[in-house]
């Protein structure tokens, strides 16, 4: 099913007797596999307001990000929270949507300093599980009343409703960018290089370490973006507050080459074509390290990307490998696996009781027939 617009979108749910399986541009493959009759939104496409003056663009939730991010390059601007492109990692093809940026909450290297996708989200609109049209800080639901529906609604992968429409609050693209690069460094010592940068005042936009890195050797990237001669005072004077803990210390200034590196690093190009699962892991960055050496001494092939200053770890590991088995704190989703992994690992995090009760509430009342992309996070 193919809706042309939200009235249509209701009636299809409304009138669903069976189970339905959200897709947006089909680019992002992720969770128990669900059954159920396909419902798209790609065809509710289109910007239909975009003021660059107050840093604001509304969409239709099956307008193609690349179109949105194109009109907001003519103008300068950018959204902040870096959205991750999840088709090499995955192996889909598609068009990646707004609505499923929203739906997965997807946020890339810039998250440490921005937020994730969910704190540029200014509103929404959706249909739930009854076909009722509802829209943020509009319409208000008795049973709903007092619920965030923003924060909701970003990532809940389609399980509360079907995004029709989002509004988010752009940023402008800085005058210039910089990245100091350090060399050979083991992961406890990047971990503490990004630390001292994160702790430091000189405003850092990403900082992530490969233990492999692109000509397979160490590589911490710290970002820095603004006016030009900010980025080249603050450049330098990271610089100095890394020379000090070991390791060789470059500067790259082409904004190429930096845009290059970082999308390397936002759409996980390390783990790209490997064969085995993709696992993303939120830690404590000064656990990362621990964590990943545990994986290691019992796992042969492992691939490792941190980001996030060390908060987000990448892992590739063997097919069938849960990796929350090694996981002392934090938690761990399955981001790529074949159709028996996801079957038979939990994809994501298990809730505790409490947590999980709240969440089996909100689902009861969003989709209280449980049609909408059943099974998905269960």
């Amino acid at each position: 099913m193919r809706p042309s617009n939200e009235a249509e979108l209701a009636e299809f749910v409304a009138s669903a007797d069976g189970p339905l399986r959200i897709e947006g541009g089909g680019t992002r493959d992720i969770g128990r596999p669900v059954a159920g009759t396909k419902l798209s939104t790609a065809n509710l496409s289109g910007i239909s307001l975009y003021e660059p003056g107050a840093l604001t663009v509304v969409a239709a939730a099956g307008t193609p990000l690349a179109e949105i991010e194109g009109k907001l390059a003519a103008e300068g601007q950018r959204l902040a929270f870096e959205p991750m492109d999840h088709r090499e990692l995955l192996g889909t093809a598609g068009t990646s949507t707004i609505g499923g940026v929203v739906a997965a909450n997807v946020s890339g290297p810039r998250r440490i300093q921005v937020g994730a996708c969910r704190d540029s989200l200014l509103g929404v609109r959706f249909v739930d599980g009854m076909g009722r049209v509802l829209k943020n800080g509009g319409r208000v639901m008795k049973n709903v009343t007092g619920y965030d529906l923003v924060k909701l609604m970003a990532g809940s992968w389609g399980t509360l409703g079907v995004l029709t429409e989002v509004s988010l609050k752009v940023q402008a693209i800085p005058e210039a960018v910089g990245c100091v690069l350090v060399n050979g460094l083991s992961d406890v010592d990047a971990v503490a290089a990004m630390s001292a940068a994160l702790g430091s005042p000189y405003d850092v936009t990403g900082a992530a370490h490969a233990p492999s890195g692109v000509d397979g050797h160490p590589v911490t990237m710290i970002r820095i973006e603004g006016l030009e001669a900010s980025v080249a005072y603050r450049a330098a004077k990271i610089t100095e507050l890394l020379e000090k803990l070991g390791g060789e210390v470059l500067v790259e200034r082409d904004p190429t080459k930096v845009g290059a590196g970082w999308a390397w690093v936002r759409d996980v190009a390390l783990m790209q074509g490997q064969a085995g699962d993709v696992w993303r892991v939120s830690v404590k960055p000064s656990d990362g390290p621990e964590f990943v050496a545990k994986l290691r001494a019992k796992h042969a092939d492992v691939s490792v990307l941190y980001d996030w200053g060390g908060g987000l770890v990448w892992i590739q590991v063997a097919e069938g490998t849960d990796v929350r088995a090694e996981l002392f704190a934090g938690h761990a989703t399955l981001i790529r696996g074949s159709e028996l992994t996801r079957s038979t690992i939990p994809v994501f995090q298990p809730e505790p009781a409490p947590l999980a009760a709240l969440s089996t509430g909100l689902r009861a009342k969003f989709d209280p027939r449980g049609i909408l992309n059943a099974g998905l996070m269960g």
